[in-house]
This record gives C-alpha cells, structure tokens and sequence, in this order.
C-alpha cells in the first residue's frame, strides 16, 4: 500500500476541492460535505488502484453524488426547524463564490431544476466531460448535452432579465 500513498495524496490534492463544491451543492452545507468526501477518499484507499485509477474522477464524483444523495433523502425524513429558526441561524454574507458583474452566477445555477444545475456545476466547475457527468448522474451523453443546452439557454435568459431590471432601476 506504501506505494500507493503518493497516487492517492495527488488525487486527494486535484480533486478534493472540486469534490467539496460539488458534494456541497447537493447536500446544501460544507460540514456534511467534507464527510461526504473523506468518506469517498477512504473508499478510494480500500479500493485496487488499477481498478480505478483510469476513471478516479468519474469515480470519485459518483461515490461522492450517492452518498449526498443518501444523506439528503435521510434527512428529509427528518423534523425540520421552524422557519423562524433558519432565518435567524442563515447568515447574512453573499457565498465566496463567483460574482461576476454585480450578479452571482451561482445564485443563477441554483435557480435551474436540479439536473441541469448539477450538469452545469460538474461540466464548468469541476471540468468534467459529458461522458464523466454521464457515468456520475447515470444519464446518457446525449441526455447530458441536452441538459447543458437548456440550462445554458435558461441562464441567458435568465441573465437577459437581470439585466433588464438592473437597467431599469433607478
């Protein structure tokens, strides 16, 4: 396993990042995230190098995408908090993510129906190709390029529109 160790600390240092956006995205806090990920990295750990090592990526993003996934349906059995509750918790600052131009992009993404703003985050984000975000989501490449044309079409109408109001404002 020793020589194993420097492979898998150049994974962890290219992809733990990327891992932590896009697990976050989906689970919808950075906490929960990181477990997510250190959880995908011991998997990782246990499994043949020569098994993975030509897809680490692709495998990484979908043991990281099942786990959320897992998480997130749990905890939507669970008793939620008052309103009231969340407000007073959720912070105030905009994210420390990407504003570009006066609008935060990311708030754009979010906007979109799941599917597309996952494609969108794995495909700009994260760098991944069609064929990665197909084996991560499950969709076929065809499935995933459509996706990415709407959500982009989405996302310049919806800019348009900020825009528009923007310029509109006094």
């Amino acid at each position: 396993m020793s020589g194993e160790q420097p492979w898998i600390h150049d994974v962890l240092e290219r992809w733990e990042g990327p891992l932590l956006r896009y697990t976050r995205s989906i689970t919808g806090d950075l906490e929960t995230a990181r477990d997510v990920v250190q959880d995908a990295f011991l998997r990782l750990c246990a499994q043949p190098r020569e098994r993975v090592e030509a897809r680490v990526a692709e495998w990484l993003f979908t043991v990281c995408r099942h786990r959320a996934l897992d998480l997130r349906r749990k905890e939507g059995r669970m008793t939620e908090l008052p309103p009231a509750t969340l407000a007073a918790a959720a912070s105030a600052e905009p994210a420390p993510t990407a504003v570009a131009e006066g609008r935060d992009l990311l708030a754009l993404v979010d906007g979109l129906p799941p599917g597309q703003a996952e494609v969108v985050r794995l495909r700009f984000q994260e760098g991944l190709s069609y064929k990665e975000i197909a084996a991560v989501t499950g969709h076929s490449v065809g499935n995933v390029g459509f996706l990415l044309h709407t959500a982009l079409k989405g996302l310049r109408a919806r800019a348009q529109a900020t825009e528009q109001v923007e310029g509109c404002a006094p």
